[in-house]
């Protein structure tokens, strides 16, 4: 053998690598799980990037199901054999999607999955690598949020700019028309006159205020996040307070207002929210209301919440007005409902007062029938949701 021949042995003998070399090197990389599975799909080899992501020790995961670092649902799903099936057909299966740890909590990782062939192009089995991408998902997650929150943010001030010019604006001008006419023609018009149209300007008046105080309250709870104390309620108490504060506005038009829930209801909300809430419902029904009907409130438990039906005997809605009742633009309910624009308001209100609650409203109706509306307050201090639930970082 010549001496070139032979330096050419010892330096690939010295640096060629090895394959313990290369499991160093897989080893080493401490923030990528690398494992391997073989063809029955269990893991049959475990780097400490594994390790220190998935929480199991190498010898705690030999031998064990590949689907193991899966979540409940992506194993009913199915979801370990199509990654693997993917991988064959395709040379490599990628995916992001959330897996589990020894301990039970979740991360969210970007993985990749390609078979492993012998000298004979045979799959001889599997190789999976994936890395933590909780981080990068979290603030994605804030992005989106803040950008809805922008959006949300925007379709308010969109319809409290809508009722501004719509249902201030234009009851105002009526109200400086009226003045300014009364103000001409002060020495010629009649007492009854005189007296009718100051009687209209005054119940305008009244509606106007009532609407920017629903406008201030609105905006209140829409933004300032220290307004918000839920607590343990006892639903009967404050139906019946509601009760007493309307019982002269029901008595003038002779409606009856009846609850039929049982002691001891509770749910879980804001107090003064929870009263604003039924306050505005009850008091929509006796203003829709025919004389000599009735008001009824009634509650059932369904799962973990509370659901309250306010039913009125009165002019009813049609389907279009149901559509756009809890829009931001008040300005599209029918002429039905014109008389009294501080119930629109009131209704946008009730709503951003049930979801801040964790509950939701909606209509049931017929013109001339009546209408029910139902809403839903949590029983309980809602909890924080289980899945996925994220790792300390």
């Amino acid at each position: 053998m010549s001496n070139e021949e032979t330096s050419h042995k010892i330096l690939k003998e010295r640096y060629v690598p090895t394959a313990e070399f290369y499991s160093q090197i897989i080893d080493s990389l401490q923030d990528y799980s690398i494992f391997t599975v073989d063809t029955e799909l269990n893991i049959n080899s475990w780097n400490s990037g594994a390790t220190k992501i998935f929480q199991y020790e190498t010898d705690e995961m030999v031998g064990r199901p590949f689907e193991t670092i899966f979540t409940e649902e992506d194993r009913k799903a199915n979801i370990p054999k199509d990654e693997i099936d993917k991988a064959l057909k395709s040379g490599r299966s990628v995916d992001i999607r959330w897996h589990l740890c020894k301990d039970g909590t979740t991360f969210y990782a970007d993985g990749l999955v390609f078979p492993l062939k012998n000298d004979k192009d045979e799959v001889i089995g599997y190789v999976k690598i994936l890395r933590d991408i909780t981080i990068r998902k979290r603030t994605e997650d804030a992005i989106k949020k803040y950008t809805k929150e922008l959006e949300e943010l925007n379709t308010h001030k969109e319809g409290i700019l809508a009722i501004l010019s719509h249902d201030l604006r234009s009851p105002l001008a009526g109200i400086i028309a009226g003045a300014e006419y009364l103000k001409k023609n002060f020495d010629t018009v009649k007492p009854e006159v005189a007296k009718e149209l100051l009687e209209e300007l005054h119940k305008a008046s009244v509606n106007e205020l009532n609407m920017l105080d629903y406008l201030v309250e609105w905006a209140r709870i829409k933004y300032a996040a220290d307004a918000f104390t839920p607590t343990k309620i006892e639903l009967t108490h404050y139906v019946q307070r509601v009760f007493e504060m309307l019982k002269e506005t029901a008595s003038v038009k002779t409606i009856n207002l009846h609850h039929e829930i049982e002691e001891n209801t509770t749910v879980f909300a804001d107090e003064k929210m929870l009263l604003s809430i039924i306050q505005n419902i009850v008091s929509n029904a006796i203003k829709h209301s025919n004389d000599g009907g009735h008001v009824r409130v009634t509650a059932k438990e369904s799962d973990d919440k509370i659901i309250i039906e306010i039913k009125d005997t009165g002019i009813g809605m049609s389907k279009e007005i149901q559509d756009k009742l809890f829009a931001p633009q008040v300005s599209s309910l029918s002429k039905a409902r014109e008389d009294n624009k501080g119930a629109g308001i009131g209704l946008l209100l009730v709503k951003g007062f049930l979801e801040r609650n964790g509950g939701e409203i909606w209509v049931e109706s017929e013109e001339g029938q009546g209408s029910s509306f139902y809403f839903t307050l949590p029983i309980n201090k809602p909890t924080e949701k289980k899945a996925p639930v994220l790792p300390q970082v």
